[in-house]
C-alpha cells in the first residue's frame, strides 16, 4: 500500500530523482577543508568540519538571495583544479547514491572554476570523470546511479552562448542541459536571449533560475521570451494564485505554466534560507501539490542547506502529510522532466522507481 505515511527508513530507501543541485553546493565540509589545505588557501572561517558546516548552514540561513551567494566563494575557491573538481564529482555521486538517489541532474558554472588556467573543457572533463568514477563506486556499494551535468552560465556575466555552445558540444558525453544562475534581481533572463535561441535551434534542452528572489515576472519572461522547459525554483508562482475560502483561483500565467506541464524544481529548505518562503509549512509546494503542478523535490545544495533529498522528503511527509504515493509521484514527475531520452526516462521510471516503491 503507497497510501501511507512512510517511515522515516522508507522514506531513506525509496528511490530518488534530482533534477536541482549545484557542483559548488554539495561539498563534504571535510573536503572543503582538505582542498584548502592542499592549495594553502586560509579564508575558511573553521577549520573542523562539524564547526565548518555550521557555519556553512548559519551563513546562508540569511533571509536573503544575494547573501546566502556569497557562502560560495569558499567552496568555489578550492574547486580550482582538475583533481578539485574530480573529487567533489566522485563524492557527490556516491553521497547522493547512498541516500537512494538514483537519477541526478548536477548543475555547475565551468567560467567559476578557470582562476588557476583550466580551460572551460577542462573544467567539463574533470566532472565528468569524477561523475563516472562515482557512478562506479556507487554500483560496487550496491547503490548505483545515473549522474548527469548541466552547464551554468552566470546571469550577471556575458558568457551564456560560449557555455550554451559547450551544451550542444557535450551533449553526448554527459552534459544534458543548460542553465542561467546568480542573482536574479536586475538581471533578468532576456539578457541572455542569443544563447536560448541558439540552443532551441540546436534541440538542446534548458532550464532557468526564475521565481526564487525574483517574483512573477522573472517566471514569465523564463517561459514567454526565453522558452525554459523547466523553472529552477519557480517557487513565486504562487504569487499568481489566490485562496478563496477552500480553493484556489489561478491567475493566467499560473494556469499556463500548469496546463502546459512546466516543472517546477522547488527545493524547500533553501527557499526559506533564501527568503522564498517562512517555513515548511507555509512552503507553496503543499498547495502546488495538491493543484497537481508538475511539482518535483530538490536539495538545491546541501552543504548551505545541511540537508539530503531523504531529509527534504521527511520535512514534507510531516509538513503535509505525504504518503508513499506523493513521494512516488514527485519523484516519477522529476523523471519525466529529465532531460535524458524519454526511453531512458521511462527505463528508470518502470524498472527502478516503481519496483523501488512497490517493494516498501
Amino acid at each position: 500500500m503507497l497510501d501511507r505515511i512512510p517511515s522515516a527508513s522508507e522514506i531513506k530507501r525509496a528511490p530518488k530523482a534530482l533534477l536541482h543541485d549545484h557542483l559548488d553546493g554539495g561539498l563534504r565540509a571535510q573536503t572543503v577543508i582538505d582542498l584548502a589545505r592542499e592549495i594553502g588557501y586560509n579564508g575558511l572561517p573553521a577549520d573542523h568540519a562539524p564547526e565548518l558546516a555550521t557555519w556553512f548552514h548559519e551563513a546562508a540561513d540569511s533571509g536573503s538571495l544575494e547573501r546566502y551567494l556569497e557562502t560560495f566563494a569558499h567552496t568555489v575557491a578550492v574547486m580550482q583544479t582538475a583533481e578539485s573538481l574530480a573529487r567533489v564529482a566522485r563524492e557527490s555521486a556516491i553521497d547522493l547514491a547512498s541516500d537512494g538517489v538514483v537519477y541526478a541532474e548536477i548543475r555547475f558554472a565551468p567560467e567559476l572554476h578557470t582562476e588557476k588556467g583550466l580551460k572551460h573543457v577542462e573544467v567539463i572533463d574533470a566532472v565528468l570523470r569524477g561523475f563516472r568514477e562515482g557512478e562506479v563506486i556507487a554500483a560496487a556499494q550496491g547503490t548505483p546511479i545515473r549522474m548527469e551535468g548541466l552547464l551554468i552560465a552566470m546571469r550577471h556575466a556575458a558568457k551564456s552562448s560560449a557555455i550554451a555552445e559547450l551544451v550542444v558540444a557535450y551533449r553526448d558525453r554527459g552534459i544534458v542541459g543548460f542553465d542561467i544562475a546568480g542573482a536574479e534581481a536586475g538581471f533578468p533572463p532576456t539578457r541572455h536571449l542569443d544563447a536560448f535561441e541558439y540552443l532551441r535551434r540546436e534541440n538542446a534542452h534548458f532550464t532557468i533560475h526564475a521565481g526564487e528572489g525574483f517574483g512573477l515576472p522573472s517566471i514569465w519572461e523564463a517561459i514567454q521570451w526565453c522558452g525554459a522547459e523547466r523553472l529552477g525554483h519557480g517557487v513565486r508562482i504562487m504569487d499568481d494564485i489566490v485562496k478563496v475560502g477552500d480553493r484556489y483561483e489561478l491567475g493566467r500565467l499560473a494556469s499556463y505554466v500548469r496546463d502546459r506541464r512546466v516543472p517546477l524544481e522547488l527545493c524547500p529548505s533553501s527557499n526559506l534560507q533564501t527568503g522564498a518562503a517562512p517555513s515548511i509549512a507555509e512552503h507553496p509546494i503543499g498547495a502546488l501539490a495538491k493543484l497537481r503542478f508538475r511539482v518535483t523535490v530538490n536539495t538545491d545544495n546541501r552543504l548551505m542547506s545541511q540537508t539530503s533529498m531523504s531529509r527534504e522528503m521527511s520535512l514534507l511527509v510531516d509538513a503535509f502529510g505525504w504518503t508513499l504515493a506523493d513521494l512516488q509521484r514527485v519523484t516519477v514527475n522529476a523523471m519525466k522532466s529529465a532531460f535524458i531520452p524519454f526511453e531512458e526516462r521511462l527505463a528508470i521510471i518502470e524498472k527502478i522507481v516503481k519496483p523501488g516503491y512497490a517493494a516498501l
